[in-house]
């Protein structure tokens, strides 16, 4: 019987330490554990081992405060995320991160914070905030902040502009970890990269990319989340590299947190034939050592954090622990909601069709072309589809009208043309649109497009759809960006409307969260941020027109 986080509970012993599993009990004293004894009588099937960990996430991209992210995640095993706040950096700034800290500690879960490096990501779009070296080095003295998040300027690391080596300097100085951004880079650069004190990137393509990050002393973090998918094309660093691995979502939506978390990843990965303690280490250990979690891994002294399952095959959940709390049970939270208020910043006002349009030049356009199940795009040469000397939407050859509004005041939209997303009726859009959230919209005419951005006006933050002249939003009231409503509600209400977005043609596994990436600009080739088209190549402006 459990009483005041002292028990024993008894199966096979995961221990990753000693890479051995064993028959045994553990025994728990105010959540710790007191001792671990083998015993080969123990009947129990059932196997213990320490609690998952995602190695790199944006807490906000699952639309929850990080209270409800908690709940849903212990369901899974997780039992401590690594996380970067940029997403509410960029809109409530240093505020905006110490209300996720806060929230967080809240629930029995072992969040750890970053200090986010790139606020606003480029001085080409509008955010909320701007952080410089004062704002980071007061986040980096914080002890509740454990590393540098991203550095997604890779360019500037590269060519070791002062702005950015003085990010890597200040985090030297409080000896925290510094995390990496640097899609597609390999040699030289990715060297340079590297050496300037990078520790990790979670944005490989290839395997060839990863091995040359690894070789110039680099972990890769293998990500599979809502959009960026890249486990099949990096699991096998686990043959000789497991040490240099570790795992993680990046961004994953409250639909997919309901259905798994990184114990999915581990599920995979054995049933790919790798050894489960090799996987496991991966998982668990390589994150604790690599940012100094205190997180147990199962032994004598350690936090009893910790999770119960049925076998290293089938993986499933039977019990999460936290400090020796039980939090999950059977596929059922045990941890309760929390009320919590709604930062904010929406000064966005209502926009007309006379806003959008889009005049004809008789020349060819620039395409934003997107790929299912990734962050980077191409450029597709085009001629548009014109009406009354107006370029519009071409559902027939899939190329839509695209805007992204400034969120922060009153302003025009910038308007561009997407193609892959499928769509053949209506309009979705979002006020998560990464970095800076501004609104970020496409649709097959004009009208379905304003009338769901004016939707997500009026409610001052959401993801919405307009099918058959209906609107359907999920209200994001949290800084634009999350819901305070209970994560499994949540959920349901967002996969209607992702099924909703389905229905009306799309193609894209995951459609918010592909056009949430459209306006990323760091992500090359071509984006749109609320300033205009942006060629991620040359790190500039460029023109709708050929």
């Amino acid at each position: 019987m459990q009483e005041k986080n002292s028990f024993t509970i008894a199966g096979n012993i995961v221990d990753l330490q000693n890479e051995k599993i064993f028959k045994g009990r553990v025994y728990i004293e105010n959540g710790y554990i007191n001792s671990i004894e083998q015993d080969e009588s123990v009947t129990e099937e059932q196997t213990i081992l320490p609690g998952l960990i995602d190695s790199h996430i944006h807490i906000e991209s699952s639309m929850l405060i990080p209270s409800e992210f908690a709940r849903l995640a212990v369901v899974h095993g997780t039992v401590a995320t690594v996380s970067d706040p940029h997403e509410i950096g960029n809109v409530l700034g240093i505020e905006g991160v110490k209300f996720m800290i806060e929230n967080g500690k809240k629930v029995p879960f072992k969040f750890y914070f970053g200090a986010p490096a790139c606020v606003p990501a480029t001085p080409f779009e509008t955010s909320g905030a701007s952080f410089g070296e004062k704002e980071l080095d007061q986040l980096l003295a914080m002890d509740d902040i454990r590393y540098l998040s991203e550095m997604m300027n890779f360019p500037g690391v590269i060519n070791r502009i002062p702005s950015e080596m003085k990010k890597i300097e200040i985090a030297n100085k409080y000896n925290k970890p510094i995390d990496g951004h640097a899609p597609g880079v390999k040699g030289e650069d990715a060297r340079k990269y590297a050496t300037a004190g990078i520790s990790t990137d979670h944005e490989c393509f290839s395997l060839e990319e990863a091995l040359e990050k690894i070789r110039f002393g680099m972990k890769i973090q293998i990500r599979e989340g809502s959009a960026a998918k890249n486990f099949e094309a990096l699991i096998d660093l686990l043959d000789k590299h497991a040490d240099k691995v570790l795992f993680c979502s990046d961004d994953r939506h409250p639909n997919d947190l309901v259905a798994g978390h990184v114990n999915s990843l581990i599920k995979r990965a054995i049933a790919k034939g790798y050894n489960p303690i090799k996987v496991l280490k991966s998982v668990i250990i390589n994150p604790i050592e690599h940012y100094k979690l205190n997180v147990g891994m199962l032994r004598t002294g350690d936090p009893a954090d910790m999770i119960v399952v049925d076998n290293l095959i089938d993986f499933n959940v039977k019990a999460t622990y936290i400090q020796g709390e039980k939090v999950a049970e059977n596929g059922h939270t045990l941890i309760p909601s929390i009320k919590e208020k709604t930062p904010n910043k929406f000064l966005a006002e209502p926009i007309s069709e006379r806003d959008i349009r889009v005049k004809d030049l008789g020349k060819k356009i620039k395409v934003i072309e997107s790929y299912d199940g990734e962050l980077i795009t191409g450029i597709a040469e085009v001629v548009p589809k014109v009406i009354d000397g107006e370029v519009v939407s071409d559902t027939e050859n899939d190329i839509l009208k695209m805007i992204v509004l400034n969120r922060y005041k009153k302003a025009k939209p910038a308007v561009a043309f997407i193609k892959n997303t499928g769509l053949k009726k209506g309009a979705f859009a979002s006020s998560v649109a990464h970095d800076s959230h501004n609104i970020v919209a496409v649709g097959t005419n004009d009208k379905a497009i304003v009338q769901v951005v004016n939707a997500i006006i009026r409610r001052k933050g959401g993801v919405a759809v307009l099918y058959n002249g209906k609107e359907e939003v999920l209200s994001l009231p949290v800084a634009g960006l999350m819901s305070n409503e209970d994560g499994f509600s949540v959920a349901r209400r967002y996969e209607a409307l992702d099924r909703m977005v389905h229905e009306m043609g799309s193609t894209l596994q995951s459609p918010f969260m592909t056009l949430s990436f459209m306006a990323l600009l760091v992500i090359p080739d071509l984006k749109l941020s609320d300033k205009g088209l942006f060629d991620g190549r040359t790190f500039s402006f460029t023109s709708l027109y050929l």
